[in-house]
């Protein structure tokens, strides 16, 4: 008997990232003017922490896999 295990591509490690880097462009990197490079970093570094106080816990959803 064989098993087939389905790992979908829309959730993926790398999709999870590229989600993570829009939810900050969308977030707390639209629309600033910064003067430095150290304030860009400041700013990434205070949203991660805040989005780190109210984590998100990704649920895989469940989907039938037409097996043939």
């Amino acid at each position: 008997m064989r098993e087939f295990v389905h790992a979908p591509k829309h959730g993926s490690w790398l999709n999870l990232v590229e989600s993570v880097l829009s939810k900050m462009a969308r977030g707390f990197l639209r629309h600033i003017r910064v003067g430095s490079l150290r304030e860009v970093k400041q700013r990434i570094l205070q949203g991660v922490a805040e989005m780190n106080a109210q984590p998100v816990r990704f649920q895989w959803k469940k989907f039938d896999f037409p097996m043939t």
